[in-house]
This record gives structure tokens, sequence and C-alpha cells, in this order.
């Protein structure tokens, strides 16, 4: 099979087959396939949807006003009920299941991660398939993931996985809308996730983008920097999960880079967000991209958002073009006092200095590489 470890994402159109409530019929048929690869030695974790639709369902479909609080309720309410539904479909398998409930702050703190990777380690150890889904009963729009598309990413690099399946109600990646365009192609491999391929995935409200297209994009290009392949095929296709773990042509196939991300540039990548942007110049653009150099106050041109000492910014050009991603050593008030100058001015106007780089090489993931 190849594959030592794989996350399976299923999504709520996934697992309510396009109704109003869960279907458990199918959700059965895909435990069988993952409890299929767990029999073969292949360790499953399972990042699942559908905590909001199961609560309406076991609440009757209540009328409520569309607030924050109110999605939060039907959250809580509808988190047990997946889990359990998950547990009772396992069960007929002989399988154990443990839930992990996840927001940004668990994968923003550096100790945090490394707990929730022991974790699910931890469960993997014992044959329990980990069954992992954003804390939504909590979780504000400032401490949210944002999607499970990219949090089942951020789980494939949580627990050192090979592959990441992501399920949806559409066969993959076309070339076009194939909704509208009867000539349109599924895109059978990606090597290489570029601006062009961005736009296609999210380029207009009527087209691919509106099943969620763009997020799964940008879950594929997360993993595969970390190493992880990752494919995207719909989760109705017959024996979809186990065609696709005996490497079946089946959706999209995303290929992993060749040299991934060693463990603090994937938490770097998968975890904090970013707070602010440093644009820089050309010159130290091509540092940054071309020869793998730290940043440096004199490449900078610009500062924009107000962050500190520490934190998670993006490293843009002068066109807002994203190059990289890194934890600073100045603050943003700082920064906007040494803008352009050189590294031997720094404490001459600060007073002190956190070192010559502005960025270390060894904080920084470059997101846009030659290869792009």
């Amino acid at each position: 099979m190849g594959y030592r470890r794989v996350v399976v994402k299923l999504g709520t159109s996934v697992l309510t087959s396009g109704s109003k409530k869960l279907d458990k019929a199918h959700m059965v048929e895909l435990a069988r396939q993952m409890a299929s690869l767990m029999k073969a030695g292949v360790e499953v974790v399972l990042c699942t949807s559908g905590a909001i639709a199961a609560g309406r369902e076991h609440l009757n479909y209540p009328i409520l006003p569309d607030t924050m609080a109110n999605k939060q309720l039907l959250a809580a309410v509808g988190q047990s009920q997946l889990i359990l539904a998950w547990s009772q479909l396992f069960g007929l398998y002989g399988l154990h299941v443990g839930q992990l409930l996840l927001t940004r702050a668990d994968l923003q703190d550096r100790e945090r991660y490394l707990n929730a990777r022991d974790s699910l380690n931890a469960l993997l150890a014992n044959n329990i398939i980990p069954i992992i889904n954003e804390n939504d009963a909590v979780a504000t729009n400032e401490i949210k993931v944002g999607d499970n598309d990219n949090l089942s990413a951020r789980a494939a690099l949580l627990c050192d996985a090979d592959l990441l399946i992501l399920l949806t109600d559409q066969t993959g990646l076309f070339d076009a809308d194939p909704r509208t365009n009867p000539n349109a192609q599924l895109i059978k491999q990606v090597s290489n996730i570029d601006d062009s391929l961005r736009l296609l995935a999210g380029g207009s409200v009527s087209g691919l983008g509106t099943g969620g297209m763009a997020t799964k994009l940008e879950a594929a290009d997360i993993a595969r920097r970390a190493g992880v392949e990752v494919v995207i095929a719909s989760g109705h296709h017959p024996d979809v999960i186990d065609k696709i773990a005996n490497r079946e042509a089946v959706g999209t196939l995303f290929s992993a880079i060749d040299s991934p991300l060693e463990s603090r540039k994937q938490w770097i990548l998968a975890g904090p967000a970013s707070q602010g942007k440093l644009q820089v110049d050309s010159g130290a653009a091509k540092a940054v991209i071309e020869n793998g150099r730290s940043l440096l106050s004199k490449g900078m041109v610009n500062i924009e958002g107000d962050f500190e000492r520490g934190t998670t910014v993006l490293i843009v050009n002068q066109q807002g073009k994203v190059l990289a991603k890194g934890i600073t050593r100045y603050c943003a008030a700082d920064l906007r006092k040494i803008v352009g100058m050189h590294s031997d001015q720094i404490e001459h106007i600060l007073g002190y200095d956190y070192g010559d780089a502005v960025i270390h090489r060894n904080d920084m993931v470059v997101l846009e590489n030659k290869e792009n």
C-alpha cells in the first residue's frame, strides 16, 4: 500500500449526502473503508465536519436567529451526537475512537501544539482512531482555524502523516467549471500550486470556489510543503478511500514537495496566524527566495500591522505578493525605526539589538519559490 499514516477529511456534504441530516448508511461505508486501512496496518486520523448539521437534526431543525451563540449551541449539541455516531459505526469493526477538539490557539502556542501532537500519537499507538474537529462550541472568529480543510492539513502535520484525503461533493479539481462547461477536464495530478491554479479554484462565486475548492487548495499547499501527498476526490466514489490508499487514479493528486520542512518550520506554517506584513525590495526578495538568506532590515521598505516581537508575520514583495512567513525578532514599532537601515545601525537607533536578522532563515518558511 505504501502509506503509513493517513488523514481523511470528510465535508458536511459528504456526511449528509446533500440532505439535512447525517447519512448513516454512507457513514458506515466510509467507516468500513477506514477500518479496512487500519486492519491493513495503515494508521488513520479522521477530520470530520457535520457537528452543526447533527445538532440541527437532533433538535428537530429549530428556527434560530443566525448568531454566533446559536451556531455554538448547535455545535455543542451536535458534537456529542457526531462523535456518538462515529463511535458506534467504528465499533461495528471492533475499533475505538478518541475525540480531539481544536482551535487556532491550540496550534498557535508551541507547547499546546506539541501536546496536541503527543495526544494524536498516543491514540494511534494504541490502535484508536483520533477524530478531530474544530471546537465550534467555544471558538470565535478570532481563534478559529476557519475551515476543516485547513484543520485537516494541520492535523496531517501534527501527526506526521504521509497522505491527506480531502473528500467532498466534487470529483476533483477541473480546468473549468464542469457545471457550465461540458468540455471541462479533471486535473488528475498537480505538481505545482501557482496563482493560475488558485484563480481557477476560487475565481468566481458561481465557479469551483462555491464548493470550497479554494480552501482545499490552501490545505493541499500546506500539507505538500511538509511532504504530505494530497488527494481531492468525491466522497461518494465507490471504495474511494481504499482506492486512493492503494494509489489508484481517483480525483486530483497533489504531489508532495521532495524536501519537506523540518518540525519547527511545519509549526510556523501550520500554527500561528500572521499578525502583520513586512514589505521588501527586489534584492531582499531574491535573497530570501533564491538564496535562502535571512531577512535584514536593509531590505525592508514598509511595515504593516501592529505586532510584538516573536510574532508570525508575512514577507511580501512591493506588488503585495506573499513570499514567506516567519517569526520576527523585532516589534512593529522598532521595525518602523530601522526599516531600510543597515544591520550595524540597529543598536545605535534602538539602543539594543536582537541580532542582525529581522527574521532568521531558521524561523522562516518560504512560500514563493523557484518552482513557482
